[in-house]
C-alpha cells in the first residue's frame, strides 16, 4: 500500500481545519481524494468516467463533490486534475475525455456549486506532488516524468509548478524522435495522437513498447509478456529494449537539456518495470555530450495516487497565495 493509499484518523480527530478534495480525471476512472490541510489522506473512491456525454461528466463531478460534503460535512475547497491542456482562458482539449474539448469545466461548476476549484493538467500535478513531500521532497527543481497510456510530465522549482506563457511546459512527449535513431532501428514514422508525426510519446509510452516489441518480431503485443521474456534472456525481448531504452533515454536527454532538474521522478505503468528504472541513466547519458550528465531518476513515492494528492496540493497552493 502506498502512503497515499493509507487512511489516517477520523475527520472529527483532525481539528477544525480546512479539508481539500483533489479529484483526478482520467479517461476510464474518476477519483476523488480528501485531504487535510496538511495533505494527509482521510478518504477516497472512484467511478467511472463518462466521456461521451458532456452533461453527464460535469453531473458525475457534482456527485462526487456532494457525497464528499455529506460524507464530511465541511465546506472544502476543490482541485483537479485531468489529461489534456487547459488554456489561459480555462478551455480544455482533451483526447481522453472527448466531451469536455471545448468546454470551460470550471465555470460550469462553478455555477452549480458554491466552492471554490482549481484545474491543471495530471501529469503536470503528479510532478507537483512528487516534488512536494514526494520523492522529489528537498530538491530545488524537480521534472515529473509519466511514463504509460502516454508520455508527458511537468517541471516544479521550489515546490511550484513551472507554468510557461501557455501552461503547457514539460510536454517532452511531443518533441520529434531524433532521426538517427529512427534511421539506426528502421523505424517508419507513426502518427501521435496530438495529430502529429513522429512524437517520441507514440514510441515511449506503454502502447509504444507494445508496438516496437512486435515490430522486433514477437507475436503478442503484452508488456507482461515481454518482461518475462525479457527475464529469460529471449533475443526479441533483448533487442526491444534496448531500441525502447535508447528513444526513452534520448527524449529523457532532450529534458534535461530543457529543463537542467536535480532530480526527474518517473511514474505510469512502465516505471513498474524494474530494468527501466535501472538502466535508464546508461541511456540517457548516451545522448548528452561531455560535462553534462544525467541527474538521479527515481521512481515516483505516491504513485497512482499522485493525481488526487496533486490536485489538493495545487488548489491549497492557491488558496494560501
Amino acid at each position: 500500500m502506498t502512503p497515499a493509499a493509507q487512511k489516517i484518523a477520523p475527520l472529527e480527530e483532525q481539528g477544525n481545519g480546512q479539508i481539500i478534495y483533489g479529484l483526478d480525471i482520467g479517461g476510464t476512472k474518476i477519483e476523488i481524494g480528501v485531504f487535510t490541510d496538511e495533505l494527509q489522506l482521510i478518504d477516497s473512491w472512484r467511478t467511472p468516467t463518462p466521456t461521451t456525454s458532456y452533461s453527464e461528466f460535469v453531473s458525475t463531478i457534482i456527485n462526487l463533490i456532494n457525497e464528499a460534503n455529506s460524507r464530511y460535512e465541511k465546506k472544502a475547497i476543490v482541485g483537479i486534475g485531468m489529461p489534456g491542456i487547459i488554456d489561459k482562458n480555462g478551455l480544455v482539449k482533451s483526447a481522453n475525455v472527448p466531451c469536455s474539448t471545448g468546454k470551460n469545466i470550471i465555470a460550469d461548476l462553478n455555477d452549480i456549486l458554491n466552492c471554490s476549484i482549481s484545474i491543471g493538467n495530471d501529469c503536470r500535478l503528479f510532478a507537483l506532488s512528487e516534488s512536494v513531500g514526494g520523492a522529489g521532497e528537498g530538491y530545488k527543481r524537480v521534472y515529473g516524468a509519466i511514463i504509460g497510456t502516454g508520455a508527458a510530465g511537468g517541471f516544479c522549482i521550489d515546490g511550484q509548478l513551472y507554468n510557461g506563457r501557455s501552461g503547457f511546459a514539460g510536454e517532452y512527449g511531443h518533441l520529434p524522435v531524433s532521426a538517427f535513431l529512427i534511421d539506426k532501428y528502421k523505424l517508419p514514422l507513426k502518427t501521435c495522437g496530438c495529430g502529429l508525426i513522429g512524437c517520441y510519446e507514440a514510441y515511449v509510452s506503454g502502447p509504444g513498447l507494445s508496438w516496437i516489441y512486435q515490430h522486433f518480431g514477437a507475436q503478442t503485443t503484452d508488456t507482461f509478456h515481454f518482461v518475462q521474456r525479457l527475464n529469460a534472456g529471449d533475443e526479441i525481448a533483448k533487442a526491444t529494449f534496448n531500441c525502447y531504452m535508447d528513444l526513452l533515454g534520448a527524449s529523457f536527454a532532450s529534458l534535461i537539456l530543457s529543463y537542467d532538474p536535480d532530480i526527474i521522478v518517473v511514474g505510469g505503468g512502465i516505471s513498474k518495470i524494474d530494468q527501466v528504472i535501472e538502466s535508464l541513466p546508461f541511456y540517457v547519458n548516451k545522448h548528452l555530450f561531455t560535462g553534462v550528465e544525467c541527474p538521479l531518476i527515481k521512481r515516483a513515492k505516491y504513485g497512482d495516487s499522485s493525481g488526487v494528492r496533486g490536485a489538493a496540493i495545487l488548489r491549497k497552493q492557491l488558496s494560501d497565495s
